[in-house]
């Protein structure tokens, strides 16, 4: 199947309250009237942004997986973002990718925000994540990662879609705009980023932005400062089309990225 069919969230959230959040967004995605194959919400969106771990963590049989579970069965798609989650004496933030029958991967934030002090607080991941969907190869990263061209490039055509969800401030807002359409045209992808909108609790400002750009550097869906709830399809033909009339990947530097083999 070429075609998949996703919903964005652009959300405003509430700062460190899980139940408010759980219930907003569950109250927002209620809306959707149409069958969706992928829901996506933006980097910690039960929380916020927040290095408050020994507070908001969860372990992997929290409230908040199970409310993805709950998502993810009442519509029949994947839900993802990610949560702040602990694992022995480690927290991470984890990017969970649900499944309608309860089965999940997730992936590890890689590079972790260092200004926020985001280092200090978490453990970062060292696994790339490429899961697949209706035929799709897609590879879902979070936030600062997006400023890493290296850990995000396609090898061998390994992925068709690149998915970034975020927290990512309104006075950065220009790197975004100008990241996620680099990361497209170079991998010949489309690239899909989620932020969320509004203050934090820190006070920091989020535009939004959301936005999805095909593989050759053309805006599918883009959305400014409001919250937004949207639903768009997206083919692979444009994919295998853009790679087969310009195929530079071919001519790409081989590279090995060094690393701990494990993530705990």
């Amino acid at each position: 199947m070429n075609t998949l069919k996703i919903t964005t969230f652009q959300a405003y959230l509430f700062w460190e309250n899980v139940d408010k959040n759980l219930q907003n967004l569950g109250l927002r995605l209620s809306s959707i009237r149409e069958k969706t194959d992928l829901i996506i919400l933006p980097e910690m969106f039960s929380t916020g942004f927040s290095m408050n771990v020994k507070t908001l963590a969860e372990e992997m049989d929290g409230r908040s997986m199970a409310w993805m579970l709950d998502q993810a069965k009442k519509f029949q798609s994947v839900v993802t973002g990610s949560l702040i989650i602990k694992e022995g004496n480690k927290y991470f933030n984890r990017l969970i990718w649900m499944r309608p029958d309860g089965t999940y991967e997730y992936y590890n934030k890689r590079h972790l925000f260092g200004l926020g002090e985001e280092d200090l607080h978490y453990t970062a991941g060292s696994k790339k994540l490429i899961v697949e969907l209706n035929g799709w190869k897609i590879c879902p990263v979070i936030c600062y990662d997006l400023r890493f061209p290296v850990w995000l490039r396609v090898k061998d055509e390994d992925y068709d879609m690149l998915l970034v969800v975020a927290n990512w401030p309104e006075k950065r807002s220009l790197h975004w705009r100008t990241l996620i359409p680099a990361r497209a045209v170079e991998n010949q992808a489309f690239v899909i980023g989620v932020n969320r909108v509004g203050h934090d609790g820190n006070e920091v400002y989020h535009s939004g932005d959301s936005m999805c750009i095909d593989p050759n550097g053309k805006v599918v869906y883009y959305k400014p400062n409001d919250e937004d709830l949207y639903t768009f399809s997206i083919n692979k033909e444009e994919v295998e089309n853009a790679r087969a009339t310009f195929p530079f990947l071919k001519d790409a530097d081989n590279f090995k990225l060094i690393g701990k083999e494990e993530d705990r």
